[in-house]
């Protein structure tokens, strides 16, 4: 075991450019499948840091990890573990915080543009960031703000992209963690969920442009999260 963990939740939605971040700096990792009973014999009062993944499923599906999870993530919360959740793993924050999450008319899609909310012009998660900047999405679910919370960010079609509780835990709507190659695998699995008709959604083509440049952008949004979530985590 290590003072780093990962939950995951499906195959197909891993750590991403986290495990390359935490790799690039030499910081041993556990990487968990919750919804394969991973996380039953885990020793909660272990991780020094939490990242919680993406998944297709709701948290508000009858399944019994999500429940187990849920009571995880609680504990974390008591022993004031810095935490920052990914989509579902945003998701799965927010519930365990006691807010409502919630079916959106439609899925939001592609790359979209993220505005900081005002409140939030000095928050340190945000320090390395302009007031407006690109992340890919890909969710029909989001959350409400639990109490106590911060709004930290916005799109056209999503008010709450993310949310700060504490000093320690960050929910993110959006995926910064995403690479070229699981970007492709999604637009290539998934197609089939994609529709052009909808104004939330951007076209595969539209997606798929200038994505080098595009996923370089996103993996400096998201190495300013991991590097605060760390400094958090090992400050001394």
């Amino acid at each position: 075991m290590t003072d780093i963990l990962i939950l995951t939740h499906v195959d197909f939605c891993p750590a991403g450019h986290l495990a390359r971040v935490l790799d690039q700096r030499q910081l041993d990792f556990t990487v968990l499948r919750v919804d394969l009973g991973e996380l039953d014999s885990y020793d909660l009062d272990r991780p020094r840091a939490v990242a919680i993944m993406g998944g297709p499923m709701s948290v508000n599906d009858p399944l019994p990890w999500i429940a187990s999870e849920i009571a995880a993530l609680r504990h974390f919360i008591r022993r004031d573990i810095p935490m920052i959740g990914h989509c579902l793993g945003g998701q799965l924050l927010a519930k365990a915080l006691g807010a409502r999450v919630h079916r959106m008319p439609y899925r939001e899609i592609g790359w979209q543009p993220l505005r900081r909310a005002s409140q939030a012009a000095n928050n340190p998660w945000l320090a390395h960031l302009p007031d407006e900047f690109t992340v890919y999405q890909w969710h029909g679910d989001t959350f409400d703000l639990p109490a106590g919370a911060e709004r930290l960010l916005s799109s056209p079609w999503c008010p709450n992209q993310a949310f700060t509780w504490g000093d320690k835990i960050l929910a993110l709507q959006g995926h910064p963690e995403m690479t070229e190659e699981l970007l492709r695998l999604w637009l290539t699995d998934w197609a089939h969920l994609l529709d052009e008709t909808q104004s939330s959604q951007q076209s595969k083509t539209q997606m798929l442009s200038d994505l080098p440049a595009k996923v370089a952008a996103l993996n400096q949004v998201a190495e300013g999260f991991y590097r605060h979530w760390l400094q958090l985590a090992f400050a001394r």
